[in-house]
């Protein structure tokens, strides 16, 4: 049974990657329909300008309050999706946790992801009011009805998702740690997901929360996958 998990994951990881090459191939395509351009000037000040705005992303502190909602989204969901990384080695090899031999170290990293995880959570689900319940005007105007206020929803919506399913699967994972169960040895430190998941989960019996701790580990993934090639999909 477990190599079948292995086989099917390798194999999603596989088409999920060809589909990203493929939308990436056609991002440069496009791209490269403009004009080329001698920007090979001031190269300090261009790299200190991305970084600043690009990778930075200071036009979004202009407002202080959806500011420092927008980077803990942007820091909180690129940090999380560190863990990405061990959830890729799990599901190719079929081990889990693996990278739960760092000990300490791989504790405070875990409990640190889930408090970005539930602030990113929180972040979200504050920009989806703002934008369906409050409606704040200048993320309601006209010239953004349509696709343009869809897509942002289903970003948020998405993200929601996401992370509720982290730290349910986390939840479940330290529910079956501290029952002994098979294969669930005592790794990380869950201090968001076993406050939040941990009452009700722990009033299942054993099948169920391995259940939803596959369940859940599985949609993350898929949804992480899903995720990355909505980004980058174009006509």
């Amino acid at each position: 049974m477990q190599y079948l998990q292995q086989l099917a994951f390798i194999a999603v990881l596989v088409y999920a990657g060809w589909f990203m090459t493929k939308n990436i191939k056609k991002l440069i395509r496009n791209i490269n329909l403009g004009k080329d351009i001698d920007r090979t000037d001031q190269p300090a000040k261009r790299w200190a300008n991305m970084a600043r705005v690009a990778l930075g992303q200071s036009k979004m502190v202009t407002r202080p309050i959806p500011g420092i909602l927008h980077i803990l989204v942007y820091v909180g969901f690129l940090l999380i999706n560190l863990e990405v990384i061990e959830i890729l080695i799990d599901g190719i090899f079929g081990t889990h946790r693996v990278l739960s031999f760092m000990g300490g170290f791989y504790d405070f990293m875990i409990g640190f992801f889930e408090v970005l995880a539930f602030l990113v959570l929180v972040a979200c689900i504050i920009f989806l009011i703002r934008r369906n319940v409050v409606k704040v005007k200048r993320l309601n105007m006209e010239e953004l009805k349509g696709w343009a206020k869809n897509d942002g929803n289903y970003i948020l919506y998405m993200e929601v998702a996401f992370m509720a399913a982290l730290l349910t699967m986390n939840g479940a994972d330290a529910v079956l740690q501290a029952r002994g169960a098979e294969h669930f040895v005592k790794a990380g430190s869950f201090p968001i997901s076993s406050w939040l998941t941990f009452p009700w989960l722990n009033a299942l019996p054993d099948t169920a929360v391995m259940v939803i701790e596959r369940l859940t580990w599985w949609f993350h993934i898929l949804g992480i996958f899903f995720f990355a090639n909505y980004l980058t999909v174009i006509e």
